[in-house]
């Protein structure tokens, strides 16, 4: 089944729903999430979505992945997706086949069990079980982690470093992540559990779009393990989630019920 929505907006019983069901979206504003709304809507009208091995997809399930895909860009605009179009839906993890060539030229090949892709002048590949894991504020983010492989290859590469912003520092972006991703491998290597998925640690590219979920699904934990990383990407992203939290946390504790004296 292929889905496609050309309406010009999600109506409010959608909105709802996907607000519902992701509540990393509960530290935006009311504007901010307008914003995204309106960014979510030209996401789904102008993308393919191509559910497959028997996988449905309806206008609320399109909505969610067009949500979680447009956080990353909602001060960017979607012209940073430009490159590409097309979102194939599996139902769970699926197989991809990989190769590479050794230092002695031979070739490999090999099976792998994945919950996301993202091909360079291809698709967003996505795992629909993941899709459902994704968005609860607890540092998994299977869609943000795959569109940040596709901003980092707008300069052609997946290398961990996307095409920064005018006035961003190149040099200190690559030394700080850098450090960052060496510093990942050596507590992993050393036995400790690491703050962010381990799966940073395979390369720059993977430490990048697995830092890119942390940023918005628990931007404190990213801050307190590599603030320099975090930095980059708040200037990169043009975001704070982390300020978002904080001031969502003051909302709620002042909202919180006092407990009476002798209570």
């Amino acid at each position: 089944m292929w889905v496609r929505r050309r309406k010009r907006a999600i109506d409010e019983a959608d909105w709802a729903a996907v607000l519902e069901r992701l509540p990393i979206l509960d530290p935006l504003d009311d504007g901010e999430r307008r914003r995204l709304r309106g960014l979510a809507a030209r996401f789904v009208a102008g993308k393919s979505i191509e559910p497959v091995q028997g996988q449905r997809v309806d206008a609320v399930d399109a909505a969610v992945i067009a949500a979680q895909a447009c956080l990353p860009i909602l001060a960017l605009g979607l012209d940073a997706y430009r490159s590409w179009r097309t979102i194939v839906v599996y139902p769970a993890g699926f197989v991809s086949r990989e190769h590479e060539v050794d230092e002695a030229g031979v070739e490999h090949e090999w099976e792998e069990e994945r919950s996301g892709e993202s091909w360079l002048g291809g698709p967003v590949v996505l795992s629909f079980e993941d899709v459902g894991a994704s968005g609860c504020g607890d540092g998994y983010n299977v869609v943000i982690h795959e569109v940040a492989h596709k901003l980092d290859m707008l300069d052609g590469e997946a290398n961990g470093r996307p095409p920064l912003h005018p006035g961003m520092d190149a040099a200190a972006w690559s030394r700080d992540f850098t450090a960052a991703f060496e510093d990942l491998n050596r507590r992993i290597e050393a036995g400790e559990t690491p703050a962010i998925d381990e799966y940073a640690a395979e390369e720059p590219g993977e430490f990048f779009a697995v830092a890119s979920e942390c940023f918005f699904e628990t931007p404190d934990v990213l801050e307190a393990a590599y603030p320099s990383v975090y930095g980059h990407l708040r200037a990169f992203y043009r975001q704070d989630p982390l300020a978002r939290l904080e001031r969502l946390r003051r909302v709620q504790s002042a909202e919180a019920p006092r407990r009476l004296p002798g209570s």
